[in-house]
Order: structure tokens, then C-alpha cells, then sequence
């Protein structure tokens, strides 16, 4: 239970950490449409989104599917781009239940991509150890507790903006989009693998 609660801990610090801030980016990118009246819609990417990314962490972990790391680390910048994108260009026209269903599609691909890039960290901390289940459990439980910190966060700021500060939710979503994006790109061209 020990070895759990360890790797609990590195897990919410891996995500948590602002100099590998690239899933606090993804996970804005995420849920910056969304007011906590649409909780089931976030509840609904959140949880394809880490389903997918533990299926994708396990089988890198016990090397099911092996992936070369150098086009993970570019393609996780590419999905926060993509995800914002598809913000700007949803929040231009009214949303329908179609864009939703793509949206959802897109986070569980997206998810693969970012489970690989977990089990990259996991599995460089877990050199030379024979028994990965608990820690693999523990990390993925640490990565769940901080994105719902995550979440949390973007969705009070969000709120703050909105009902305090009266702005209008689309000012808010372009604005905070916009903003992503200019973070990502420089990102995208640092970890270009060509």
C-alpha cells in the first residue's frame, strides 16, 4: 500500500508539475467551452478521456504497443492545438450534439496519445522494477486527482470571470483559446521529430 500511495503522489506531481505543463494545457484546452451547468458533457470527455489514457499507459507499460517517444512528445502538443481549434471554431457557431460526438471521439484518440506519454515518465521510474501494478495504479489514481484539480481550477476561473466580472462566456473561450494556442505552437515546432 505504501509503494500505491508513492506512486499516487508522483502521479498528481507529474501532472501538477508548471514546468511540464503540456496536460494542465490539454485539460484547459478541454473544458474552457464548458460553464459547470454543462457538468455532464465534462464528465462525459473527462472520463473517455481517462479511459483511454490508462488503456493506452497499460499496454505501453507492460509493452503491448511500443511507440516511438520522440512522436508522442510532438503529437501531445498538436492535440492541445487541435482541441483548441475545435474551440474557436465551435464557439463561432452555435454547438450541436454532432460537434459534441466528434469532440468526444477526438478526446478518447487524444487520450492514447497521452497515456503513451505518461507511461514514457512511469516507465523511466520504473527501471529494473519487476512488479508494476500497484505503482502503475497508484500513478494513473495521482493523474486522476490532478485533473480533477485541474478542472476545477478552469472551471472557478471561469465562473469568476463570467459571474463576477460579467463577461460574456464567448469572450471568455476565445480569449482563454487564443491564448493556448499561442503557447502551444512554440511547442509543436520544439518537439518536431524530423
Amino acid at each position: 500500500m505504501e509503494n500505491f500511495w508513492f506512486y499516487t503522489k508522483l502521479g498528481l506531481e507529474h501532472v501538477l508539475d508548471l514546468a511540464a505543463y503540456d496536460h494542465i494545457l490539454f485539460l484547459m484546452a478541454l473544458v474552457i467551452p464548458f460553464s459547470l451547468r454543462m457538468w455532464k458533457k465534462i464528465l462525459t470527455l473527462v472520463t473517455v478521456f481517462t479511459i483511454t489514457h490508462c488503456i493506452s499507459l497499460a499496454l505501453s507499460v507492460y509493452k503491448v504497443v511500443e511507440v516511438d517517444v520522440a512522436w508522442i512528445e510532438f503529437l501531445i502538443p498538436v492535440t492541445i492545438l487541435l482541441t483548441a481549434l475545435f474551440n474557436l471554431w465551435d464557439s463561432l457557431k452555435e454547438g450541436s450534439v454532432l460537434s459534441f460526438q466528434l469532440q468526444a471521439v477526438a478526446t478518447g484518440f487524444f487520450g492514447l496519445i497521452h497515456g503513451f506519454g505518461f507511461s514514457n515518465y512511469f516507465k523511466m521510474l520504473m527501471a529494473g522494477e519487476d512488479e508494476k501494478f500497484n505503482p502503475l495504479l497508484g500513478f494513473a489514481t495521482g493523474i486522476e486527482i490532478s485533473q480533477i484539480i485541474v478542472i476545477t481550477a478552469v472551471l472557478a476561473v471561469a465562473a469568476i470571470l463570467e459571474m463576477g466580472l460579467k463577461l460574456p462566456r464567448k469572450y471568455f473561450v476565445i480569449g482563454t483559446t487564443s491564448i493556448v494556442i499561442l503557447i502551444t505552437i512554440p511547442m509543436i515546432i520544439d518537439t518536431w521529430p524530423g
